[in-house]
C-alpha cells in the first residue's frame, strides 16, 4: 500500500501536470490565432498599399486588372523585385471612391452601389490622407509558409519546455510539502504506537495551529488524561486494600483471640469489632454511591428545597460534633435566598461531608460557617473553616477519589478519602459545580453551585 507522502506527491503531479497540460493549451491556441490574425493584418495592409501605388501611378481605376499584383513594380515598401505571395486574395472585390464597384470576379457586380454596411466590412485605401476607394476581401483562411511554422514550432517548444520545468518545480514543492503535511501525522503514529505499547503520556510537538495541530494537542491532552486516570486507577485499587485490609484485620485478630481463648469477650472489644465493621460498611457505601454515580444511575428525589432550612438542618446535625471539637459552627445569610431543585438527602449528604471534613481540619477555637447567595439561575452555597488551609499543590486532586495530603492514610484522623469525591458526584449528577480555594493558615472555602427552583 502507497504511502501518505506517495499518495500526496502523486495528488500534486497529477494536478501540476493537468494545470500545466491546459495552460500550454491554451496559451498554444490564442499564440496560434494571434499569429495568423497579426500575419492576416500584415498582408492585407501589404494589398491595400499596392492597390495605392497602382492608383498613384494610372491615376484611375479604370482597366484595373489583380495581375498587376502579382509583381513588385508597384511596391513602394519592399524595394520592388518582391513577389505578392497572397494570390487567393486576387479574388477581390473593388470599390471606387463614389461606392461604385469597378472590378469583381462576378461580372454581374460591376457598376453596383455598395451599401454602408459593405464598406464597413472593406479596407479603405487612401492616397495622401485622400480615400480614392476600398477594397472588400474574400473571408479565406491564412496560410503559413516555412518560417511561420518554423517560428510556431520554436513557440511549442518553448511551452514544452516551461510545461516540463514546471511540473520538475512542482514535485519538489509537492514532495516538500507532503513530507511537512505528513510530519505531525508520522508524530501522532508514532506516539499512537508508544501509548499501545504501554508507554502512557506520550507527547508529540504541536507545530502548527491548523487541523493538525489541533489534532495533536487534543491527542496530548488525551495521552496525559490516560495517564492520570491509569494512576489514579492503580493508586484507588491499592487504597481499597489497605483501607480493607486495616479493619479486616483488626476484626480478623480479635475474632482469632476469642476463638482460641487468649482473650475473654467484652462488651468493649465487642465494641471494637462493631466499629471497624462500621468503617467497612461505610467504605462500601461510599463506593457504591461513586459507581452508581459514574454510570448515572443515581436517583435523584429532586424537589424545591428552602436553603435556609438546608443548612440549619446540616449545622443541627454537627452541632453536637462541633461542640466537642471546640469550633463555632453556625450559618450566616445576609438576606433570604432562593429555593434550590435538589435531591434533600443526597445534598444533606454533600453539606455533611463538607463539615465533618472541615472538623476534621479546623483547631479548637476556630469557626465554621455556611452561607448562601443567589444569582439569575442559580444559587451558590458555601463551607467555610478557619482551619489548617489546604496547600496549593493539593488543591487540583482534593475531589480525586482516595486522594488526601496526608500519605499515612489513618482512617482515624484523615478519613477514607471518598467523602469529597462523592461530593463532587452529587453535585454534578444535579447538573452543579463544586470548588474550592484555600491558604495555608487561613482555612478553606468549599462553593457550590446548584440550580435554582422554578417560580
Amino acid at each position: 500500500m502507497r504511502s501518505l507522502s506517495t499518495r500526496l506527491v502523486l495528488a500534486f503531479a497529477l494536478t501540476s501536470l493537468v494545470g500545466i497540460g491546459l495552460a500550454a493549451l491554451f496559451v498554444r491556441q490564442l499564440v496560434t490565432n494571434q499569429f495568423d490574425a497579426f500575419m492576416l493584418q500584415q498582408r492585407r495592409s501589404e494589398l491595400v498599399s499596392r492597390l495605392a501605388s497602382y492608383y498613384a501611378v494610372t491615376g484611375s481605376w479604370r482597366g484595373f486588372r489583380p495581375a498587376v499584383l502579382l509583381v513588385g513594380p508597384l511596391d513602394r515598401h519592399d524595394g520592388g523585385g518582391d513577389r505578392f505571395e497572397e494570390s487567393r486574395w486576387l479574388a477581390l472585390t473593388l470599390v471606387d471612391q463614389n461606392g461604385t464597384i469597378v472590378f469583381s470576379l462576378n461580372p454581374r457586380e460591376l457598376g453596383r452601389s455598395v451599401t454602408a454596411a459593405e464598406l464597413a466590412t472593406g479596407a479603405a485605401i487612401e492616397l495622401d490622407g485622400v480615400t480614392v476607394g476600398t477594397v472588400i476581401l474574400p473571408n479565406l483562411p491564412s496560410g503559413r509558409n516555412q518560417e511561420q511554422m518554423r517560428y510556431l514550432a520554436g513557440t511549442d517548444r518553448a511551452l514544452g519546455a516551461a510545461g516540463l520545468v514546471a511540473l520538475a518545480v512542482a514535485l519538489a514543492l509537492g514532495l516538500l510539502l507532503a513530507r511537512l503535511i505528513t510530519r505531525p501525522v508520522r508524530d501522532l503514529t508514532r506516539a499512537t504506537q508508544a501509548l499501545a505499547a504501554g508507554e502512557l503520556g506520550a507527547q508529540v510537538a504541536v507545530r502548527s495551529h491548523d487541523e493538525l495541530g489541533l489534532l495533536a494537542s487534543q491527542f496530548n491532552t488525551m495521552s496525559r488524561d490516560l495517564e492520570r486516570a491509569t494512576t489514579l486507577r492503580r493508586r484507588m485499587t491499592a487504597d481499597i486494600a489497605h483501607d480493607l485490609r486495616t479493619p479486616l484485620t483488626v476484626i480478623a485478630g480479635y475474632l482469632e483471640a476469642l476463638r482460641d481463648d487468649v482473650l475473654r469477650p467484652t462488651p468493649t472489644r465487642f465494641a471494637t469489632m462493631y466499629d471497624e465493621t462500621q468503617v467497612l460498611l461505610r467504605l462500601v457505601e461510599d463506593l457504591h454511591t461513586l459507581s452508581l454515580a459514574d454510570s448515572g444511575e443515581l436517583v435523584l428525589r429532586r424537589e424545591p428545597l428552602d436553603t435556609g432550612r438546608l443548612l440549619s438542618r446540616a449545622v443541627q446535625t454537627y452541632r453536637d460534633a462541633a461542640a466537642q471539637a471546640g469550633v463555632s459552627l453556625s450559618v450566616e445569610l445576609s438576606r433570604p435566598v432562593a429555593p434550590i431543585f435538589a435531591d434533600p438527602d443526597q445534598l444533606v449528604r454533600v453539606l455533611g461531608n463538607l463539615v465533618s471534613n472541615a472538623l476534621r481540619h479546623t483547631p479548637s477555637g476556630g469557626t465554621i460557617t455556611l452561607g448562601a447567595h443567589d444569582e439569575a439561575t442559580v444559587v451558590t452555597l458555601t463551607v467555610t473553616d478557619s482551619g489548617e488551609g489546604i496547600a496549593p499543590e493539593h488543591l487540583p486532586n482534593v475531589f480525586e477519589r482516595f486522594y488526601r495530603a496526608d500519605s499515612s492514610r489513618h482512617t482515624t484522623s484523615g478519613g477514607s478519602g471518598l467523602g469529597l469525591a462523592i461530593v463532587r458526584s452529587i453535585v454534578e449528577a444535579h447538573g452543579g459545580e463544586v470548588a474550592v480555594t484555600s491558604k495555608l493558615g487561613e482555612g478553606s472555602c468549599f462553593t457550590i453551585t446548584l440550580p435554582r427552583a422554578a417560580a
